[in-house]
């Protein structure tokens, strides 16, 4: 297990530059243990810039992140204990569903005996029991995404950032990815940022909410004060449905009155 499992997120001042310009703005914010952050934004605000700045992909010019008690901004990628996802779930092709989730504990020479228990644990969590066998291009997507998730999640990392990973999945399929992360990253007591475009996504995942726009993030101290800002839309998505619904209701009650005539 992860030493920093459980720890907090902070991050302070962050600011970077890419080609000259302006990415992420003198961004401040935390995340607390075992929580999942998610933070809303069109595309090109900065959202994946961060997540990949947070993870040592991309080097900031100014801030600090703390990782519990430690600085991790020039600790390198792999020493962070941070593992980031997008929507694409990279897995081994030479490798079964069995041997991907379990590549990371194999990394760190556990017995063969932990690795085959955790392993067959997390599996059946993922609904993936009986494809053990199966190699990546013989799964569906949703069944792809689960794998991955379960190759992030077993070696309990510090941290999981998480770059809409599910946008590239149906809408049923999506809604079932993201009550089974819920659950699996309840368990576990997983910190986690999640970034998505999308209203109901950011309310379904976040345990904390936030909005990034144009390299700036506004953290808000709970869903009522996000809900309540005119600048995430949520009114505006609110009111559409219930005109919506008025409109139908009176569509329906016109077409009953008619029948009757």
């Amino acid at each position: 297990m992860n030493d920093l499992v459980n720890s907090a997120l902070h991050v302070e001042g962050l600011s970077v530059e890419l080609g000259g310009a302006r990415i992420l703005d003198d961004i401040s914010f935390g995340v607390d243990p075992g929580t999942t952050l998610a933070i809303i934004g069109a595309s090109g605000c900065g959202k994946t810039t961060l997540l990949k700045t947070l993870a040592g992909l991309i080097e900031p010019i100014s801030g600090r992140i703390r990782l519990g008690a430690a600085q991790v901004e020039h600790v390198p990628p792999h020493r962070r204990g941070i593992v980031y996802l997008n929507q694409e779930p990279l897995l081994f092709p030479h490798l079964d569903v069995f041997e991907n989730v379990a590549f990371g504990l194999r990394m760190q020479h556990l017995p063969e005996a932990q690795v085959r228990a955790r392993v067959t644990h997390m599996l059946v969590q993922l609904e993936l029991d009986g494809l053990e066998q199966r190699s990546p291009h013989a799964l569906s997507g949703g069944q792809r995404q689960r794998a991955a998730f379960g190759r992030a999640l077993i070696i309990e990392p510090a941290l999981l950032l998480l770059d809409e990973p599910f946008s590239s999945l149906d809408p049923a399929t999506r809604r079932a990815m993201q009550a089974l992360f819920r659950r699996i990253a309840s368990g576990l007591n997983s910190t986690a940022l999640f970034v998505t475009h999308d209203l109901r996504e950011t309310l379904t995942m976040g345990d904390q909410v936030a909005m990034m726009r144009a390299g700036r993030l506004h953290t808000y101290a709970d869903r009522e004060a996000f809900c309540l800002d005119p600048a995430t839309g949520v009114m505006r998505e609110a009111t559409f449905w219930q005109d919506l619904a008025v409109g139908a209701t009176r569509d329906a009650r016109h077409d009953t009155d008619t029948a009757g005539s």
